[in-house]
Parts: structure tokens; C-alpha cells; sequence
């Protein structure tokens, strides 16, 4: 453990421990404000559906379950629901030794040593994460049976904390993509319609944390790729400014646009995943401009639920104008005036040439071909090599076949082309930062997706993720409310960079006000049955 996340454990441990009594139905108060703790109930009754990390670490330390008992109860909930049931389809590969890592750490408890608020949690994390113990597939079939032999920066961390990686989740093959398809691991499937998509590409996560099979998840996102699928699961999901945190060990797929991110149904479980995963990793260069900018905790950032120092920008352009695009318009605006009723000032901010600013800036096919195969010379062993190889093998899943076609066709890493891109997402960062200035604005807010997620087997339309990837500004995206026929719909703050801690603060005081969250009916709880 660092000695900032040993800071962060003192400062906010003792108070974390008092407040653990509150429900996980609803949003959680900061862990400055004492509840006391509940009283000790029978093992057998405790319910692990839709329980925060708050819950799970207060039935820990009061003796109501072991982490071992958490994870064998995370599994049953596996066992039910993931290839049975709605069958989601979410999870790639358990970890064998789970059960017996959760018993490690439930001695070192009983010895009187406790890392942490991740002591002894269940968590997922997505299948292009190296973990040392498990393969890494990045949903492709030609890695199959990958054994990296070491872990990710981030994976590393939460072991660190004590976090037990219970699985590895699916995701869209090679992160290209948001429906979450793959060879190695089908198509997942949305726990709130099972006939949709859960977008992507780290839906796998995405749909096994809204199902209540492991307390949180990790995910990546180089154009959406955690905000989409936070948005399509009535989560949150945060990703962060460009360096917040490492890209280390992550199978790439742009690394200009990289980034890795938690995924949570509590802004607290949120900001805890933060807590231990973000800082500086010497591997990877980006992250040194983080070191002046992560506080000791994110615990700090929530506040009380005024927002009378926040002006929230409306980005009318990300609002879309397809008939497709006016349920989830509607859902977003009428969230914006719950932030209104916080005290936020709510200013339309028409920005004319925003869209074709945001064109031709993402470097996704320019980068990956050349980034794969980087990431795998490392690995001598690794199944394959390159793109090339993949796609000789003929290992892939059929969906992702003309997008990695079209990435091989790229024969140069520094083409004019692609410095032009380059140059082109300096002017994007350009004009929002002047926007920003000239209207005070604390955040922009649009759609997350402008369209609910898409039938299985149908393109997904309507993605806002472009801005965010493009500036390397952070963007976090919100539960805003509901379809008519009962799915998600999600909105997206973007803010200035390392303003981190000011996103956190908005759906905090949204989440108090509001408690968006809402468990699919399609993963019930298994003890109410």
C-alpha cells in the first residue's frame, strides 16, 4: 500500500467503520457522519444483492459474514444467474482460488491486520487486465489460455488493498466495439432486457456489478468504453483525466485514448475504487502529471449536497435531433432539474461547431495494430504476436471482423494523417477549454448515449463518447432515470481536468437527492426467493 492510501485508510478508517450501518438501498452518507453499527445477524440470511462496499466491510468487522462467506455467496449468485436465469453471459473466468485468498485475508483479520475499505470485497475487473493467476484474454479466442505471469498496475493495487478478484469479465472483442461481443466469451447480455445489449466494450463488467455479482468492477475506456455501459446499467462510472491513472498491463487499444476506471452502483463504492487504484506508476509515464492533482482521499470530495458554487453547462449539440434521440433527452433534462433544486446554475451552451470539431479526432485504428503488437513482444509466449496473426488464425469473433481488418490495412505509426488528428484534437481541447472560461462552467452535461441500448445482433447508436477521449478532460457518467419500457438511460458530466474530486461532488449531492439506483428485475435477490 501506498503511504497516500495508508493516509487516506487513518484519516477516513475510523469514521468509515461507524457509518457502515446504512442501507444499501439507498445513497450513502460520507463517511464523517456516524451511524452505528448494526447488530450481528446469522451468516446464512446475510444477502450480498445490491450491498455496498460499506455494507459488506460493516458485516466483516461486526462477525455477521467472513470474506469468504461473500465470496462463496457472489458465486452462488454467479451459478444462478450468469449462464442460467437471464443467462448475461458477463463473466469470462472465476478465479479458482478465490475462496481461499477471501480465507487469507479473513486470517490476517482476525490477527488484527485490516488494509483497508477493500478488505476481504469481491470485485471484477475486465478481461484485458493482466492478472498474474488468471488468463487474459481480452475477449479474443486466439489468446486463450494467455497467462501474462504478472499483474496489471491497477490489479496489483486492488490486491494490495485487499480486494479479492473474484473474475474477469467479458467485453467487446479487443475493446473495439460497444455491444460487448467476443469469441471468447459470446455476447453479453443487459440484466434490465436481457434481449439488449449492455453496451460496451466493458459491458461484461457493467452487467455483472448491476447484477450484484461482486460489489464493484473495473473497467477501460478509449471511447466510452465504461460510460456507455455505466449509462446502460443504471451505474456510475468515471473516466478519469488523461494520467489519473495507469495503463500498465492493460491489453491496448489506443494508447493516446487508454484509460482504465471503476464502475459502481454508489458514488461512495465509486470513489473507494479510486482511492486504490489511481497514482503513479513509473511504467507508464502519463501518470506522473497526476501526482499533484489525486487528494489523500476522494472521501473528501462529496461535501454536503449544496451545489450553489456550481454551474452545470448544457451541451445542446449532444442532445441529438433524431426522433431516436428525444426519450433520452427528455430523461437527462429533467435530471438537470434536480441539480437545479441543489442550488447548481443550468446554462444552455448552443457550441455551433462542436460536431464538426469532434470529427476525425478519434486515433483508435491508427494506434491499435501498432500498440498489440507492442503490448504483446513482451510476452514471448503469448499465443500470438500481432493483428496480422489474429486475423490469419481466422480467432475472432465474426461482428469484429471489418473494424480489425480495417486497423492491419494501416501501414504507418507516425503518418501525416495521424499527426493531422493529433493537431486537430489540440483545437477540440482549445475551444472547450474557452468555452469553459468565457461561461464560468464547472461541467458540461449531455446523454450519455442519445438512444437506449440496442436489441442484441443491432448496431448501438447514439454514443456521446468522443469529447472526453478527445480532450483527455474527465467525464463521469450518472444514472438520470428510465425508459418507458424500464431501461437505463444515463448523463454524463464532463469537467475541467483533475476536477475529479468536483464530479464526485455533483453525484453525490444528485445521488442524495435523487437515489437513482434501481436493481434489474431479472437477478433478483437469491436468499427472498
Amino acid at each position: 500500500m501506498t503511504f497516500r492510501n495508508r493516509t487516506a485508510w487513518a484519516v477516513t478508517g475510523a469514521a468509515l467503520v461507524a457509518a457502515i450501518g446504512l442501507s444499501a438501498q439507498a445513497p450513502q452518507q460520507p463517511f464523517g457522519a456516524l451511524a452505528p453499527l448494526p447488530a450481528a445477524a446469522p451468516a446464512a440470511t446475510f444477502d450480498v444483492f445490491e450491498k455496498s462496499i460499506v455494507d459488506l466491510l460493516a458485516a466483516q468487522r461486526i462477525g455477521t459474514v467472513t470474506s469468504r462467506d461473500l465470496v462463496q455467496k457472489y458465486l452462488d449468485r454467479i451459478r444462478a444467474y450468469d449462464q442460467d436465469g437471464p443467462t448475461l453471459n458477463a463473466i469470462i473466468t472465476l478465479n479458482p482460488r478465490a475462496l481461499d485468498e477471501a480465507a487469507a485475508l479473513d486470517a490476517e483479520r482476525r490477527a488484527g491486520r485490516v488494509r483497508g475499505p477493500l478488505h476481504g470485497i469481491p470485485i471484477v475487473v475486465k478481461d484485458n487486465y493482466a492478472t498474474e493467476d488468471m488468463p487474459t484474454t481480452a475477449g479474443s479466442s486466439a489468446l486463450a489460455g494467455f497467462q501474462t505471469g504478472r499483474d496489471a498496475f491497477m490489479v496489483k493495487r486492488l490486491k494490495d488493498a485487499g480486494a479479492v478478484i473474484i473474475g474477469k469479465t467479458n467485453l467487446h472483442e479487443l475493446a473495439y466495439g460497444i455491444t460487448s461481443i467476443s469469441s471468447a466469451g459470446g455476447q453479453t447480455r443487459n440484466p434490465y432486457d436481457p434481449t439488449r445489449n449492455p453496451g460496451g466494450s466493458s459491458g461484461g463488467t457493467a452487467a455483472a456489478v448491476a447484477a450484484s455479482f461482486a460489489a464493484a468492477g473495473m473497467g477501460t475506456d478509449t471511447c466510452g468504453s465504461i460510460r456507455n455501459p455505466a449509462s446502460e446499467n443504471n451505474l456510475f462510472g468515471l473516466r478519469g483525466t488523461a494520467g489519473l491513472s495507469s495503463r500498465s498491463g492493460i491489453v491496448p487499444l489506443a494508447h493516446t485514448q487508454d484509460i482504465g476506471g471503476p464502475l459502481a452502483r454508489t458514488v461512495t463504492d465509486l470513489y473507494l475504487m479510486l482511492d486504490y487504484t489511481v497514482g503513479v506508476d513509473p511504467a507508464d509515464s502519463t501518470t506522473s502529471a497526476s501526482a499533484e492533482h489525486i487528494p489523500r482521499s476522494y472521501n473528501g470530495s462529496v461535501g454536503d449536497a449544496s451545489l450553489g458554487d456550481v454551474t452545470i453547462g448544457v451541451l445542446t449539440p449532444l442532445f441529438g435531433t433524431a426522433p431516436e434521440d428525444e426519450e433520452a433527452a427528455r430523461i437527462v433534462r429533467t435530471a438537470l432539474e434536480d441539480l437545479r433544486s441543489l442550488g447548481a446554475g443550468i446554462v444552455e451552451v448552443p457550441f455551433p461547431d462542436l460536431e464538426e470539431l469532434l470529427q476525425n479526432t478519434s486515433v483508435i485504428n491508427a494506434e491499435f495494430k501498432f500498440d498489440l503488437l507492442d503490448f504483446l513482444s513482451a510476452y514471448p509466449s503469448a499465443p500470438v504476436h500481432s493483428l496480422t496473426e489474429i486475423l490469419s488464425g481466422g480467432k475472432y469473433h465474426p461482428a469484429v471482423e471489418s473494424v480489425l481488418k480495417r486497423a492491419d490495412q494501416v501501414t504507418e505509426r507516425h503518418s501525416a494523417a495521424y499527426t493531422a488528428t493529433l493537431a486537430r484534437r489540440d483545437d477540440v481541447r482549445d475551444a472547450v477549454a474557452t468555452q469553459m472560461r468565457r461561461q464560468n462552467i464547472t461541467a458540461f452535461v449531455y446523454p450519455t448515449l442519445r438512444r437506449k441500448p440496442a436489441l442484441i445482433g443491432q448496431p448501438q447508436g447514439g454514443s456521446n463518447c468522443q469529447l472526453s477521449a478527445t480532450t483527455g478532460y474527465p467525464a463521469l457518467s450518472m444514472p438520470a432515470g428510465f425508459t418507458t419500457d424500464g431501461l437505463p438511460i444515463g448523463m454524463e458530466l464532463l469537467g475541467q481536468p483533475w476536477s475529479e474530486p468536483t464530479l464526485l461532488k455533483v453525484a453525490y449531492a444528485y445521488e442524495r437527492l435523487v437515489a437513482p439506483r434501481r436493481a434489474p428485475k431479472t437477478t433478483p435477490s437469491l436468499i427472498a426467493r
